[in-house]
Order: structure tokens, then C-alpha cells, then sequence
């Protein structure tokens, strides 16, 4: 009864548990919302202490890309996957070609892709089942490491949030901050380095902070000091809920902008970033440049069409401003709304009825 209170509150269309016993498969699928298209979503492979836990993990993660697939401008649904299990020792070929039969018997509703705990390889067995996969290898048309598309975006929101908040988009000369510099995080420093942005950056990776200081001159700092740094952007690319009551108040910044996901760690610090006058950049909003690479696979991937597609994020970002201005709310709350206006719009246009194009006159 949980679940269904669970998906009664928000909204969801369809919760799907897949079990095999020989291929000791334990998953569950969930749709949230499909108004806009098929729901696209990661697959992500996790030792979950209690089945409750993976429930409440995929709902909570269905319902995300929903709005990140509806405010990116993407034709998608929001869904998501977990398998119960411990990604280290338990994958096999049988675990995932079973999963990918139960995606095939959804009919397309559902779209799996890449995730935590899972990988390319992982793709290519469900893809022997399923044509309702994404992230495959090169191979066979996937678009590859979803990073450098991720942090394309990211920087193009942060100069959106430079025009707001200094008058220019130009990043020449701001002191930008990363907290992070993986996959994502060296890409971003890339190219902020490349239009002459001053960088500090942080990671518990001492070999990924070295190859930043190398390329790109950053500074160094502690991960724990990285929130007391003085900048002109706050970039958060590693973790998430970095954003809380004990850090907000030592930020030292005029926006946020980076590529973490479920960077405030409640709705209320998103309502104290706005009552500090922090510009934030809702992270599904700033960070959705991955997703629209993988989705471009759908229609037989070409990277200069998704990568124009990504420049969209900085007219996303306006449109999270502007309507953060005219309705006077924060920016993560303008963020949803935009969503949401746009999975409106749309179900509505979807009830008018069309009549057949050789219907009699």
C-alpha cells in the first residue's frame, strides 16, 4: 500500500517489479509521467539495505527526470530503474539480458540508459534484448562518455547566470570554484579556462586536482575549504545536498552553477540561497546537457545536432530567471514551473482530438 500512496502523491503512471529467479534479477522499473513522450531514465545497480529504500530511490528519481526531460525542451517522459544488487560482484550477462526483456515487454514506454553502478558494457547485454536502450557502445551509434555533453551545458547555463548577475555573460577574469574535478569538473575547468575564467578547485582526488593545476593554473584548496572560497561563481560537480544549513552561510559568491544533481539538500535552502541573493542554477535545469546527448541517440546520434541543442540550456536558464522574477519566487521553485507549464501545455494540446488525414471531408 505504500507504493501506491507513494505514487498516488505524485502522480506516477506505472511501477513495474521484475524478478528472475536463475539470473538472480531484482528490479524495479518506474514511470512517472509520459505526457511529453516515452520515459527515458538511467538504470542504476545498488546493494540497497531494504526493498523500501529501492523503492523510495526510484520514485524519487523517476519523478527528476520528468522535469529534467520536460524543462530541457525534450520530447521524454521521466522514468528511472534500479537493480538490488552490489554492482562489484553480483553483475553477469543473464542479469542484465533478463532485465532487457522485461524493458522490452513495456513496448517503449520505458527508454534504460547508463547509471550508477552500471556501465556501456552493461548496455550492450540489455541492447541484445531491447532496442529501448541508450549509452551503448560506440559501435553501435551510442554517443559515447555523456561527460564532455554534461559539461558543455553546464558552462553555457553558467554565462546565462553571468549576464544576470554581472551584466555580461563573458566569464573572462571571474573566479570560478569547482568542487569536483572528475570526468564532468575537467571538462567545465576546460573550457572556463579556455575564456580566461580564474579557477580554485577541490576534490578528494588528489590526482585529479594535480592535472587541474597542470592545465588549467587552478589554485588548490581542501575539500572542506572550498565553501569559504571567495568567488565570483560557486560551481558544486561532485556530490550532492552539498548545499545546507552549515554551507550556504559561509558562501562567499553571487551564483551557483554547476553540475552536481540534488545539490540543495531541502527546499528551504533553495529559499535562503534566494533570501542571501545567491543566483542559483536549479542543477536538473543547468546539468540536463547529458541527457539531451543520450536522447539524440533515439534519432541516430549526431553530435553537432545534440551539441546545438545543449547551447539551449543558456535560453533554459533565462527562462528559469525570468520567471523567477515574475512570479517573485526562487529560481528552484521557477524551475519546476517551468516544468511543469510545459507538461501542461502539452496535455492539453494531446486531449484535442485529430481527426484520421483521410477521414471524409
Amino acid at each position: 500500500m505504500e507504493v501506491f500512496v507513494g505514487m498516488q502523491k505524485h502522480g506516477f503512471e506505472q511501477v513495474v517489479f521484475c524478478y528472475n529467479e536463475s539470473a538472480g534479477l531484482k528490479a524495479i522499473i518506474a514511470i512517472h509521467d509520459t505526457t511529453l513522450g516515452p520515459a527515458l531514465g538511467g538504470l542504476r545497480m545498488w546493494p540497497y539495505a531494504t526493498e523500501e529504500d529501492a523503492v523510495f530511490d526510484v520514485l524519487r528519481l523517476a519523478r527528476g527526470m520528468t522535469y529534467k526531460a520536460a524543462a530541457a525542451g525534450l520530447n521524454l517522459g521521466g522514468g528511472k530503474a534500479v537493480i538490488i544488487a552490489d554492482p562489484r560482484r553480483d553483475k553477469s550477462e543473464a542479469l542484465f539480458r533478463a532485465f532487457g526483456r522485461f524493458v522490452q515487454s513495456l513496448g517503449g514506454r520505458y527508454i534504460t540508459a547508463e547509471d550508477v553502478g552500471t556501465t556501456v558494457e552493461d548496455m550492450d547485454y540489455i541492447h541484445m534484448e531491447t532496442d529501448y536502450v541508450t549509452g551503448v557502445s560506440t559501435a553501435y551509434g551510442s554517443s559515447g562518455d555523456p561527460s564532455p555533453a554534461t559539461a558543455f551545458g553546464v558552462w553555457r547555463g553558467m554565462k546565462a547566470c553571468a549576464k544576470e548577475a554581472f551584466g555580461s555573460e563573458s566569464l573572462a577574469g571571474k573566479r570560478v570554484a569547482i568542487q569536483g574535478v572528475g570526468h564532468v569538473g575537467q571538462n567545465l575547468a576546460r573550457h572556463l579556462y579556455d575564456e580566461g575564467a580564474r579557477l580554485v578547485v577541490s576534490d578528494i582526488n588528489e590526482e585529479a586536482v594535480a592535472r587541474a593545476r597542470a592545465e588549467f593554473r587552478a589554485e588548490a584548496v581542501d575539500p572542506e575549504a572550498i565553501y569559504d572560497v571567495e568567488c565570483d561563481i560557486f560551481s558544486p560537480c561532485a556530490l550532492g545536498a552539498v548545499l545546507n544549513p552549515e554551507t550556504i552561510p559561509r558562501l562567499k559568491t553571487r551564483v551557483v552553477a554547476g553540475a552536481a544533481n540534488n545539490q540543495l539538500l531541502s527546499d528551504s535552502d533553495g529559499d535562503t540561497l534566494h533570501e542571501r541573493g545567491i543566483l542559483y542554477a536549479p542543477d536538473y535545469v543547468i546539468n540536463a546537457g547529458g541527457l539531451i546527448n543520450v536522447a539524440d541517440e533515439l534519432e541516430g546520434y549526431n553530435r553537432d545536432r545534440a551539441f546545438k541543442k545543449i547551447t539551449g540550456i543558456y535560453a533554459n536558464i533565462e527562462k528559469v530567471i525570468g520567471i523567477s522574477k515574475r512570479d517573485r519566487i526562487p529560481t528552484y521553485r521557477a524551475a519546476d514551473r517551468l516544468a511543469e507549464e510545459r507538461i501542461g501545455l502539452i496535455g492539453q494540446q494531446k486531449r484535442m482530438h485529430l481527426p484520421c488525414c483521410d477521414a471524409p471531408a
